[in-house]
């Protein structure tokens, strides 16, 4: 497309089937874009704040590029007046790249692509010149964050952090810049349904973890990419000019995938626009799963109340899916409240496609063996979904001990650093070296012994000393209780009795007989880690064979090169928003799982419990749709409500 391009485009009114759909939904007949009439309007509706209710598969991206397309050749704009914030630098290329191949890259240079970090930067950058001062430095190495945040944690919780306590840290500070939360609010994190701090599965003081870290951050003059955010807001309110030049800089803003931008983000987009109001926002709150990013879908939901005179637009056509998972999909997803009414529909001349399909198995474990047969010989792109990246280790451990080819994306390496599963490798070699002091240490108070922390320390100085095992050492010279001598023997005992074990007995051992699943309960610690590895310890003849295979998986998780080529495919539900497959499993699709937390009453939720039961749905929903021509739904035997209310079963659960 050049300049005179625009004139070609038109309402496809005349459902002419002959017409070529490209992926992006809209068709191309001749040399003239053909676009449906919600298409059409979204392009030329430029004026005034404007808000495009897109659904998967609707074409919003090539909507928006020839949006701006329209505002400069047809409208008369400058370029240089419109600014198009997207969600990631990938975006961001991506988009400048669709604009340049329809109006030219010369016409390209002249727009300005960011994400809101790119803006708030130059928002940072622009008050330094004026006030000539120098800006604080961006961190941009992660080791250094990591390395000071260790610090931090060890002093707070008197423990060393995992790398999965850290990732966690790290989501959470965050969660807090981005939703902006008072010192209160903070402190209140994790006590409410569908928080963070509950969905990392963690227990720490945030709080005083988040004061040191920004004390810090202060004292070196140094900003986090969250922190870009706060003094490019906290700019824009203090000082006048700043905020004007920026507003008569940018009289058109544009944003992509909006569901998906936190609260101090849509403040941020909001004070920029409030001049002229020109905002056009593109998303869909049925796609925002992304809640614990701060994710505010509500901007969404109020977008009329907060915009005199907005426009609500829809593109409801689905280019994508067979008809069978487009109706199956906008069926679930109307369950929701937190949402604009609207339907998915099928685009006209969609494939004719089967309704999503139940494989009714025995149990979760049954799952991993089918998806062994699907993969061995899979020609046609196959994704297998999930909601948890911890779901996949076990099915990539079957598809490695035999050998079958497969490609994972976004792998994670959480699971192998989360503290359930070095507790349990450290047990396990605690069985198999009786004298190692590190891992007594780490596991002492977990495992119902009642020793306190200053006898065991004397034990294990003794035993390293005299060269006696740790518990030997306890049995023989502490001065122990009559309820703590029994103890310690049983324990002994069952780390003796343990080397005999098969992988998954000695996990069950751990949990069962030594005190360990009693702790995680006290804890309030999900198990959903001790059952994946009884899954990778059932083939294993070992404690030692688990520990090796643990190690080896880790390894795959961390730096497995994959076939790109590879049709068969393992992801997350939230690696695979913006993507499409011919075929998708959704695999785990149970209570506690996927959902990870069911209300107790589905009929009378808390406000909390129904944003976060709501969000669970969406994600649901994104999985869905991610399938063009067949979508496959496991259930396993186990409670779901998604997977009742997706086959209409619903009204036999009594809650």
């Amino acid at each position: 497309m050049r300049n005179e391009s625009l004139n070609r485009i038109s309402d496809n009114k005349s459902n002419n089937k002959s017409n070529n759909k490209s992926e992006a939904g809209h068709e191309s007949a001749g040399n003239r874009i053909v676009l449906n009439a919600q298409q059409s309007e979204a392009v030329k509706t430029v004026e005034g704040p404007v808000l495009l209710l897109a659904v998967p598969g609707s074409g919003k991206t090539t909507v928006l590029v020839l949006r701006l397309g329209y505002m400069i050749l047809n409208c008369g704009i400058k370029p240089e007046n419109i600014l198009t914030v997207t969600y990631t630098v990938a975006a961001t290329r991506d988009m400048a790249q669709r604009f340049a191949g329809y109006f030219g890259a010369e016409l390209a240079e002249r727009l300005e692509f960011r994400t809101i970090n790119g803006i708030c930067a130059k928002i940072i950058a622009y008050y330094s010149r004026m006030i000539g001062k120098k800006p604080f430095e961006l961190v941009t190495d992660e080791k250094s964050t990591a390395g000071i945040l260790t610090q931090i944690y060890q002093q707070v919780e008197q423990t060393w952090p995992t790398e999965a306590d850290l990732r966690n840290v790290r989501t959470l500070i965050t969660y807090i810049k981005n939703q902006m939360l008072t010192e209160k609010e903070i402190r209140a994190l994790g006590k409410q349904k569908g928080s963070p701090l509950r969905a990392a599965d963690c227990d720490i003081n945030i709080a005083a973890i988040y004061e040191r870290y920004n004390h810090w951050l202060r004292d070196q003059h140094l900003m986090d990419y969250d922190d870009q955010m706060v003094y490019a807001l906290t700019i824009l309110r203090k000082v006048p000019q700043v905020l004007e030049y920026f507003q008569e800089q940018y009289r058109y803003i544009c944003v992509d995938e909006a569901q998906d931008t936190s609260r101090i983000q849509h403040t941020i987009i909001a004070l920029l626009a409030s001049k002229h109001d020109n905002l056009f926002m593109v998303g869909d709150e049925d796609q925002s799963i992304y809640g614990f990013r701060a994710a505010c879908p509500e901007a969404l939901i109020n977008f009329e109340r907060e915009h005199r005179g907005a426009k609500v637009l829809l593109m409801e056509q689905n280019y994508r899916s067979g008809s069978g998972i487009v109706r199956a999909a906008d069926r679930f997803i109307q369950r929701n409240t937190l949402r604009h009414a609207k339907h998915m529909i099928c685009a006209d001349g969609a494939a004719e496609g089967p309704e999503v399909r139940e494989i009714a198995l025995r149990n979760r474990k049954t799952q991993y063996s089918y998806l062994l047969k699907v993969a061995d010989g899979c020609e046609e792109e196959t994704a297998v979904l999930y909601r948890n990246n911890e779901s996949a280790i076990p099915v990539v451990d079957l598809l490695e001990r035999n050998n079958v080819p497969y490609r994972i994306r976004n792998a994670e390496i959480g699971f192998f650093t989360h503290r359930t599963v070095t507790d349990i490798s450290n047990i396990i070699k605690l069985a198999y070296d009786p004298h190692d002091t590190d891992a007594f240490m780490a596991v002492y108070y977990k495992l119902g012994l009642y020793l306190n922390k200053e006898t065991a320390a004397l034990v294990c100085d003794l035993s390293s000393r005299i060269g006696m095992p740790i518990l030997e050492t306890a049995l023989r010279y502490a001065d122990l209780k009559p309820m703590t001598l029994k103890s310690v023997r049983s324990i002994r005992t069952h780390l003796e009795n343990m080397k005999e074990d098969r992988g998954d007995q000695a996990v069950l051992r751990i949990v069962r007989f030594m005190g360990y699943g009693e702790y995680l309960e006290n804890a309030g610690i999900r198990d959903s880690k001790i059952y994946i590895l009884k899954a990778i310890g059932a083939q294993t003849e070992s404690p030692a064979e688990l520990l090796d295979r643990i190690g080896y998986l880790e390894d795959i998780f961390r730096g497995k090169e994959s076939d790109p080529d590879c049709p068969f495919i393992l992801s997350t539900i939230h690696a695979s928003k913006g993507l499409e497959y011919d075929t998708v499993y959704l695999m785990d699709v149970a209570d506690g799982l996927f959902p990870e937390e069911v209300p107790a009453s589905m009929k009378y939720m808390q406000p909390e419990e129904r944003r976060a039961f709501e969000e669970e749905r969406r994600l649901f929903y994104v999985g869905m749709t991610r399938a063009k021509k067949r979508l496959f739904v496991f259930t396993t035997g186990a409670k779901s409500v998604l997977a009742d209310e997706l086959f209409g079963r619903e009204k036999v659960r009594k809650r």
